[in-house]
């Protein structure tokens, strides 16, 4: 059989086992059709290997396909960017409910029972991906139990992915990260387009080879891009990243970072791309 290279985090294959839709592809010991999960931890690092470095990250109620388990660590694929790793078997469970809402603020927690006041049994992100099966006091009540504030969800995608990005603004830096908890530059850009039902991939070269380029001014929601980052334009003159200058997300002058990035040697600006607003991906 022939070598062929494939991206490694798109490719659902270990050393031992490969997705049975790559046999004839490429060459492992066995192959498989996959199992269906779905995350039941609030979130999950999706990692290089077992225990190891953390790649990027998957929130709550996110689908994926199991192929593997070792040691306590299941390998799978996401299904809402292709992304594959390891996190730990123990975040899983099986697919037994329609998802019907998704987490629209920064953050938010699931209630015991529908009372803000009663104490809480876990955090969820934005973007969380939540089964509602009744409503009731201002709360929804979810199919694995718990009740999650009504003000916190959404049944329908938002719009402006510039302003999705705004409500994150003070999140801390943290590389892989795809949460209120910690964010990097990719995973803000991804946050901020799948909430408005735009498929976006998990890292900065995969979403500036994903969407045109802009030769002209540059726009709101423009993706905006140097070697290993990317920012999100909120006009002309303004963007807004996840960034390890601040280690937090900021709005920065668009002039200011293309001078400041080339300054410390980490440029040059590459232009921007223009992601297509009308929905091409899963919501919710």
């Amino acid at each position: 059989m022939t070598a062929v290279a494939l991206d490694r985090r798109l490719t659902p294959a270990n050393d031992r086992i490969a997705l049975e839709s790559l046999r004839g592809v490429i060459e492992r010991p066995a192959y498989t059709p996959g199992r269906p999960v779905r995350l039941t931890a609030p979130l999950s690092d999706l990692c290089r290997a077992p225990d190891g470095p953390r790649d990027r990250q998957v929130n709550f109620g996110a689908d994926l396909t199991m192929l593997d388990e070792q040691d306590g660590w299941s390998f799978v694929q996401a299904a809402q960017d292709g992304y594959c790793g390891w996190l730990p078997a123990g975040d899983l469970g099986q697919v037994s409910s329609v998802i019907t809402h998704r987490v629209r603020a920064p953050a938010t927690h699931i209630y015991p029972e529908p009372n803000m006041k009663r104490r809480e049994l876990m955090g969820l992100s934005l973007g969380a991906r939540l089964s509602v099966t009744d409503m009731k006091d201002g709360f929804a009540r979810l199919a694995q139990g718990g009740w999650v504030p009504l003000q916190h969800i959404s049944e329908r995608p938002a719009e402006d992915p510039a302003s999705i990005a705004e409500t994150l603004i003070g999140t801390p830096y943290l590389w892989g990260g795809n949460s209120r908890a910690g964010i990097d530059c990719s995973g803000l850009a991804q946050a901020a387009l799948t909430a408005c039902a735009v498929a976006c991939p998990g890292d900065s070269d995969m979403q500036e080879a994903a969407f045109p380029h802009v030769s002209g001014d540059i726009r709101r929601n423009d993706l905006l891009f140097w070697p290993g980052h990317v920012a999100l334009a909120l006009d002309g003159e303004r963007m807004i990243h996840a960034t390890a200058f601040a280690m937090a997300v900021i709005i920065e002058p668009i002039a200011h970072a293309i001078a400041r990035i080339d300054t410390s040697g980490q440029g040059p600006f590459l232009g921007a791309r223009r992601p297509s607003l009308a929905a091409t991906g899963a919501f919710p």
